[in-house]
């Protein structure tokens, strides 16, 4: 008997040797060295779907560069419906690959980590769903060469980092000017997970180590899954990382400065991946390997990661999902909302670093001093470390929003992120809250095709207003309430308002024939006896008016009935 059993262990682990060498990837065959071309990372997920059937490799919207985004799921149960995931309190990791594919790390990564889970070498929880985006850059991958990222050690090719449009599709979450960030919303909404991961390579200081991680900002996400990813689930990845022998920092946020002086916590705006996840309640993070380091030990970093990430879903994944699932559902009733973040300068907590020591010396080229780090000084110490912010401002819920169905860039925006519109069925008068846009700045140069706004202020006031059969109603009863509040108020930092969805409003589309309005703007005046007396007012406050006709015809109109009403007027309505 004793002997049957020893063949049984034996023929398993020869089968098991066997399918990992069958299932070996390019990045082992070459040592750590190469990473594969587009064709051949869909090509071994799509093996790893056609033999075994706890995988399904399934393609979910197009992109920028005319091929499909594909999506990888692994369910031990075979289920592959998110809906029925949900209903069964299963956790659910997302994972994603190569939005920046100069940085192919978490490709290399999840190909072996996904073959492992499958031959048994590396154990999950029947319950536990993993979904994963392969290459989401596709037309990045596709753009493929060795001298992109100037200063990487290795691989020998890897992809660029601009999509097939050269748009930075880690900037492009709440505008989606992209096709693959509009496919990207549809595949979230409808995996909606609890735990989000979106792999990278960082640049910026030397320094030991191979990791760092950007946990989306904890104050932020708020709620009981931001006290959890603080107290509970960003120590345990820390440690685990420092048992796997990859000692991991938050991402080295110190631009500028020096990081053994300390570094405030990336503020990840919706704008960018964890931070529009975690406008769903999702603990998201941006895994930050150092592009100094050589790629062999980036991607084994990468694997103990997403390892990590795995160990506390076996571990704790009923837990997580509980706290992901009650924060969402808390947005229903929430009455207020906190927007633009501060960094609180007086509370920081202390971390371990491991440096190199910096300095100045003669650079060869200008003569002038530059910044080198010694490797062969290195240092460990405390340093100080910036994690807290506090609300900018707080902004109370409406109970719904109205929008002219005219503005179909914003409606199709909300839908593919699971926000629930109901058309008004007729014609009709409804009491509203309405912003005029006061003031705001724009900036001087282009980010990503846009010229966003910034510090914008808003006027409001009530009054009645015509809508139309077919405008839309969003009302304020949805687990995607933050999100809606987000893109919707003006001043949210990354509202549609600031990244330009609304710019035709702040021009104005009517005018006035100077020689023919200064006989009417008379009449105006002698019958607004009061408006004549500010003006005067106003005269003697401001030289550059006193001394304009124009400036002065200019402020009789926008103060008159002809004033046209869409001019500055934010098209999208509160009822409050």
């Amino acid at each position: 008997m004793k002997n049957i059993v020893s063949l049984k262990i034996l023929l398993i682990f020869s089968l098991t040797a066997f399918a990992q060498q069958e299932y070996k990837t390019l990045f082992e065959e070459s040592e750590g060295t190469k990473t594969p071309e587009y064709e051949e990372v869909i090509q071994y997920f799509q093996n790893l779907a056609d033999d075994f059937d706890q995988v399904k490799v399934v393609e979910m919207g197009m992109t920028d560069a005319g091929y499909p985004l594909h999506l990888v799921l692994l369910d031990k149960t075979q289920v592959f419906d998110p809906q029925k995931w949900h209903e069964k309190n299963r956790p659910i990791l997302f994972i994603n690959n190569g939005i920046h594919p100069g940085e192919p790390d978490g490709i290399d990564a999840s190909m072996m980590l996904l073959r492992d889970i499958l031959l048994g070498k590396q154990q999950i929880n029947d319950e536990l769903v993993i979904a994963l985006i392969p290459v989401y850059n596709i037309g990045g991958h596709l753009n493929r060469g060795s001298h992109s990222r100037v200063n990487q050690n290795g691989p020998e090719a890897y992809g660029f980092r601009g999509n097939a449009r050269n748009f930075d599709l880690n900037r492009d979450f709440i505008k989606a000017d992209t096709k693959n960030a509009r496919s990207f919303q549809l595949i979230f909404n409808w995996v909606r997970p609890h735990i989000f991961v979106d792999t990278h390579v960082s640049n910026g200081a030397d320094y030991q180590h191979v990791m760092t991680l950007i946990s989306t900002q904890h104050n932020r996400l708020g709620g009981q899954a931001g006290q959890y990813l603080n107290e509970e689930l960003n120590p345990f990845l820390y440690q685990k990382m420092d048992e796997k022998g990859f000692p991991m920092v938050p991402y080295v946020n110190a631009w500028g400065g020096k990081p053994e002086d300390g570094w405030t916590q990336f503020k990840d705006l919706g704008r960018y991946s964890s931070g529009y996840a975690a406008l769903f309640g999702t603990l998201s993070f941006m895994p930050e390997t150092h592009m100094l380091k050589p790629y062999k030990e980036r991607v084994e970093s990468t694997y103990k990661l997403l390892e990590a990430f795995l160990e506390i879903l076996n571990k704790e994944g009923n837990k997580i999902v509980n706290v992901v699932k009650s924060d969402r559902e808390s947005q229903r009733a929430r009455s207020e909302f906190a927007f633009n973040h501060i960094l609180d300068k007086e509370k920081h907590s202390l971390i371990t670093f491991k440096g190199y020591e910096s300095g100045q010396k003669p650079s060869d080229i200008s003569g002038l001093p530059r910044l080198y780090y010694d490797r062969g000084k290195p240092f460990t110490k405390e340093v100080k470390f910036f994690d807290t912010y506090r609300e900018g401002q707080l902004i109370k819920k409406p109970e719904a929003y109205i929008i002219p169905h005219g503005w179909y860039t914003v409606i199709e925006n909300l839908q593919r992120n699971g926000v629930t519109l109901t058309r008004l069925p007729k014609d009709t008068t409804i009491k509203v809250s309405i912003y005029h846009i006061e003031d705001f700045q724009t900036a001087t140069r282009p980010f990503e095709g846009h010229y966003l706004h910034s510090n914008t202020k808003i006027v409001k006031s009530q009054g009645f207003m015509d809508f139309r059969s077919g405008d839309y109603l969003v009302t304020m009863n949805q687990e995607v309430n933050r999100y809606i509040m987000e893109v919707l108020e003006p001043e949210s930092e990354d509202s549609f308002f600031n990244w330009n969805f609304f710019d035709t409003v702040l021009q104005a589309k009517e005018g006035y024939s100077a020689y023919v309005f200064e006989d009417l703007a008379n009449e105006f005046l002698e019958a607004h006896g009061r408006m004549r007396q500010v003006l005067e007012e106003e005269k003697a406050k401001d030289e550059n008016l006193a001394n304009s006709a124009a400036a002065q015809l200019r402020w009789v109109y926008e103060r008159t009935p002809w004033k046209e009403k869409e001019h500055n007027r934010y098209p999208i309505f509160r009822i409050d």
